[in-house]
């Protein structure tokens, strides 16, 4: 195992934060994927993917003293030491940057359009000599982008060492739900595997977010890249998954064993471990599109009330929650608008006028503009 620390811009005098990595084994010669960037937390406040991280240190470490790794792992435990940084009246702050209002997990840059007509010029006709021209020019690109805040210093960190890797994992969790994935519809037959071995309660599928979250600043680029040269073959397997470790809340030792055991299944299954391999379980739910996620929003300010099962199947007009004013005792039930899976619910039992109450991952687009909001 090899330690890199990756000093951040330091943002006040007397102040200095930095990201760490662990790298493990070396590049694979082989089939996909050659290397494997793994990062927990970006979002500060979600710590379930800390704790899965600190088991596959643990476990890529004794790995690679047997000599069973046959691809490269990049490991970044700790994602965000600013966001960590952050508390409020005793209440950590870890999803939006305190100084810019900023999402972590937002804003990353698409540098396509400026590595395309260098592209054009250098492309050949072998997709695997693409693949390796393409990731030379964007991590150029990343690079040489300026950067004059702590945030943008750590996007630019985590950025290039995802870059050029065949597949990223974005360890997060949501507010309370089933563990559940955000991959881009092309390479669900690559991640379909670990969607099964996590026993996800809901995969949910799109081709673009629109508001450039770290997983879709890792495989946009190559869409465009294709679609704005298909003179050349250019290879579309650099695979990002955000992966939802269920809620804020649950961290324990057996969950995480679950969830770093369930990836060792899955890196195992891709020839990134040399071993015996684990047949994938029957998948508890299809895979859904991310547009079909439907977002039941709170009429009116009160406590909140779950009628339904977290990660059960509702149908149409059922009853999912109550939100009771006991101001006026008005009760005011909110049911599903679609089929499917209800998959997340609110992290606290108060709601304010407008504020999300709960999702249901249905399989009918319903023609949103943003698929992932705050």
């Amino acid at each position: 195992m090899r330690t890199e620390i990756h000093p951040l811009l330091s943002p006040s005098l007397g102040t200095q934060r930095s990201i760490t990595s662990f790298h493990f084994g070396s590049a694979g010669t082989g089939s996909w994927p050659r290397k494997v960037y793994i990062q927990a937390s970006l979002h500060a406040g979600e710590i379930p993917g800390m704790l899965v991280a600190h088991k596959l240190r643990q476990q890529f470490a004794a790995l690679e003293q047997q000599g069973l790794l046959q691809a490269e792992i990049v490991l970044v435990p700790v994602a965000n030491p600013i966001g960590l940084a952050q508390q409020l009246h005793y209440q950590p702050q870890g999803r939006f940057d305190l100084e810019s209002g900023e999402n972590f997990n937002r804003l990353y840059s698409e540098p396509s359009a400026r590595v395309l007509p260098q592209l054009a010029d250098s492309l050949t006709q072998d997709a695997h000599a693409n693949r390796d021209i393409i990731r030379q020019a964007l991590r150029a690109a990343i690079a040489a982008e300026p950067v004059h805040t702590e945030l943008q210093s750590l996007r630019q960190t985590l950025h290039l060492l995802a870059i050029d890797a065949d597949l990223v994992l974005d360890l997060h969790c949501d507010f309370a739900g089933p563990v559940h994935i955000y991959a881009h519809s092309e390479h669900w037959p690559l991640v379909e595997a670990l969607a099964a071995h996590l026993q996800c309660g809901a995969s949910l599928l799109a081709d673009a977010y629109g508001v450039m979250p770290f997983d879709e600043a890792i495989f946009l680029p190559w869409a465009k890249i294709r679609a704005a040269l298909p003179q050349f073959p250019v290879p579309f397997d650099s695979v990002a998954v955000t992966v939802e470790l269920r809620g804020e809340g649950d961290v324990s030792h057996a969950l995480a064993d679950q969830d770093s055991q369930a990836i060792l299944h899955y890196l195992t299954g891709c020839g990134v471990i040399r071993g015996e391999t684990v047949p994938a379980p029957a998948l508890p739910h299809p895979a859904t599109p991310l547009d079909g996620s439907e977002t039941l929003i709170a009429p009116h300010a009160g406590v909140i009330v779950s009628l339904a099962e977290l990660g059960s199947v509702v149908q149409a007009g059922d009853a999912i929650a109550d939100v009771i004013d006991p101001i006026t005792g008005s009760t005011t039930t909110l049911r599903a608008g679609t089929a499917g899976v209800f998959y997340v619910f609110a992290r606290h039992p108060y709601v304010t006028r407008g504020g999300t109450v709960a999702k249901i991952a249905g399989a009918s687009p319903l023609g949103k503009g943003n698929l992932l909001g705050a």
